[in-house]
């Protein structure tokens, strides 16, 4: 009798514990954007330390694509999405502490990039995807270039103004891999070898709806200031109208969204989507800002 009685006294105090503080915190896979690299101090080294010191014990693995830093940098230019996206997927895959799922954040290019690994990466399982000024229709024109690299992204605008879909160019140059141009279409459609693929603009793969459907929330941050992203509006999934370059349509009144190819219609039904908004220039935010608006997605 006395053993019964201890062992509800023992439930009883379990469930007036604070139960969170046994729970240990989902993981956090993040990928930098271009010009950046994994572990930069300034910038992706800040946001480890920011997710940390909000959520104590957390485990992140910040995406390193290339064996140092420096090839970290220049993968981020030069290496072929796709490429990219199956390097990430082996790194995740074989990582024993996101085994049993791992939200994940990215930020600029390296947003569109994650939910190309939740779409294509086998045997994963990821909760939350935060996309922190992700271009997920493209972009179309590239006017500023984050990162301390001033020559390569001079060097990439030339090459983006001489055909971004001329092969030499678009299978090298990872920044034509999501270049959208609203005039011509049928080229981006059928030379483009990243983005109409992972938006399911041609061959529409059912898996990759699952996947994304998957999630329990999809975060888009747009920046309102944004000089570096046109349009802007690519980073809640809006872009310029078919044939024009002046007409720009939300995600909603996109026919990507109206057929649902990608599923994002119901998951927009079922509250999955979250569009965030924030005033300031491409990824420029305060701790504040993110610790109130980003850090409850992380838990």
């Amino acid at each position: 009798m006395r053993s019964v009685i201890a062992l509800i006294a023992f439930f009883f105090l379990l469930e007036c514990s604070d139960i969170t503080a046994l729970r240990v915190p989902t993981p956090l896979v993040i990928w930098h954007g271009m010009g950046d690299t994994c572990c930069n101090p300034l910038s992706m080294g800040r946001i480890i330390k920011m997710v940390e010191n909000q959520i104590p014990g957390i485990y992140v693995h910040s995406l390193q694509i290339g064996s140092t830093f420096s090839e970290d940098t220049l993968n981020g230019f030069l290496m072929p999405v796709p490429e990219q996206i199956e390097l990430a997927c082996s790194k995740v895959q074989n990582d024993p502490h996101l085994q049993n799922g791992f939200n994940v954040m990215g930020f600029s290019q390296g947003a569109q990039f994650l939910r190309a690994l939740i779409q294509q990466c086998d045997g994963i399982t990821v909760h939350n995807l935060i996309s922190i000024g992700g271009q997920h229709q493209g972009v179309y024109g590239f006017p500023n270039c984050m990162g301390d690299d001033i020559e390569m992204c001079d060097y990439v605008r030339r090459l983006l103004n001489m055909g971004a879909y001329f092969p030499p160019i678009q299978n090298r140059l990872v920044q034509a891999q999501y270049w959208h141009d609203p005039i011509h279409e049928d080229k981006y459609f059928s030379d483009c070898i990243f983005l109409p693929v992972i938006n399911n603009d041609n061959v529409r793969n059912s898996t990759y709806v699952r996947r994304l459907r998957s999630l329990s929330k999809f975060v888009m941050v747009k920046f309102n200031n944004d000089t570096m992203v046109q349009p802007i509006e690519s980073e809640w999934f809006g872009f310029y109208a078919p044939g024009k370059d002046n007409n720009i349509l939300t995600l909603q009144e996109t026919e990507l969204y109206k057929n649902d190819q990608l599923g994002l219609k119901k998951m927009d039904e079922a509250g999955k989507l979250v569009f965030l908004a924030t005033n300031g220039e491409h990824l420029q935010f305060s701790d504040d800002w993110f610790i109130e608006n980003i850090v409850p997605y992380l838990q």
